[in-house]
């Protein structure tokens, strides 16, 4: 009895959910197996562009290919492009607005080489999720209006940098709807250029880990002018001083890191782990109500007392 090709008997619609699971490049060679693949690339939602699948030789035009056949696509919700190896900046911008024109809802960028982002052309009227990661820095002109994603609700920002400071506040406010913003600098030895200010009157969600022990200058001060925030995770060396607007606040998570302790420890040392807290000299701030403190390694210091608290509804609890 002869073989039965039961799957390419599957509805079309069925057929592009199997291939999105697929990594892009192994769902585009299905085209060679029969006329009834040759267009159904065109029917994935989910496009996962990765070179370290075949490596970089023939990648470009394979990424050319891929947009050409999604010309009229209107199904792509999440694309992901992840590049190891070198390729020509014009090009990586190319291939980004491409993604963006088509409408999708959320966009990965990660890269191991360093390229500048157009920001002129980086924008788009859907997309709702938007992760950076690596070598990728946003610069250029602003897209029309200042806003880069006006439906945009999270946005992570993983040990990538701007250009200059002005770039990252302008970048933020061009996200007028932001509820969750992630911004992780560490595992990187030279610092970037963020101004530590978060200014956002939207932002609910938001998650700092900022740590460069080798720079203290790195460290000078911090500015939450977030008056809508509920949640806040903050992970940083103890600043010199704290600029706040956390009306809102009701649970927080914070890693203060002692630069006493990082001396001890440099020293050979282990420091102490005191822990201070005047109960009566914040009795009148907002309605924080949870604040969670990680002091297993760190001291808390002084610039603790800074942050808002309110004495009757605030549960704090060391670990």
């Amino acid at each position: 009895m002869g073989s039965r090709d039961l799957i390419s008997s599957l509805p079309d619609e069925i057929l592009g959910k199997v291939l999105s699971l697929l990594p892009t490049k192994r769902a585009a060679s299905t085209a060679v197996l029969s006329k009834r693949w040759n267009n159904l690339l065109a029917l994935v939602d989910k496009l996962d562009i990765n070179d370290a699948i075949g490596g970089p030789g023939g990648f470009p035009e394979f990424i050319d290919k891929t947009l050409a056949l999604l010309t009229n696509s209107t199904t792509i919700k999440r694309t992901s492009l992840n590049i190891e190896f070198q390729y020509g900046e014009s090009q990586v911008n190319t291939w980004i607005c491409s993604f963006l024109e088509r409408g999708c809802l959320q966009l990965y960028l990660n890269a191991q080489s360093l390229y500048t982002i157009d920001t002129e052309f980086f924008t788009s009227n859907t997309l709702v999720k938007l992760t950076i990661t690596g070598g990728f820095s946003p610069d250029g002109l602003l897209p029309p209006g200042g806003v880069f994603f006006p439906k945009l609700k999270t946005l992570s920002l993983v040990l990538m940098t701007f250009v200059d400071s002005d770039m990252y506040e302008l970048f933020i406010s061009g996200c007028p709807l932001l509820e969750e913003f992630l911004l992780r600098n560490d595992e990187i030895e030279i610092p970037p250029v963020w101004n530590a200010l978060v200014s956002s009157p939207s932002i609910k969600r938001l998650t700092i880990v900022h740590h460069f022990p080798n720079y203290r200058e790195a460290h000078d001060g911090c500015w939450f002018r977030t008056p809508n925030l509920l949640y806040l995770d903050y992970s940083s060396y103890v600043p010199d001083w704290y600029e706040v607007d956390l009306g809102s606040l009701v649970e927080a998570r914070l890693d203060l890191r002692s630069w006493e302790r990082l001396r001890d420890e440099k020293a050979g040392g282990y420091g102490d782990c005191d822990s201070v807290y005047d109960e009566e000299e914040y009795p009148n701030d907002p309605i924080l109500e949870d604040n969670d403190v990680d002091n297993k390694y760190f001291r808390i210091t002084d610039a603790l007392m800074k942050l808002p608290r309110v004495s009757s509804n605030c549960r704090i609890h060391f670990f």
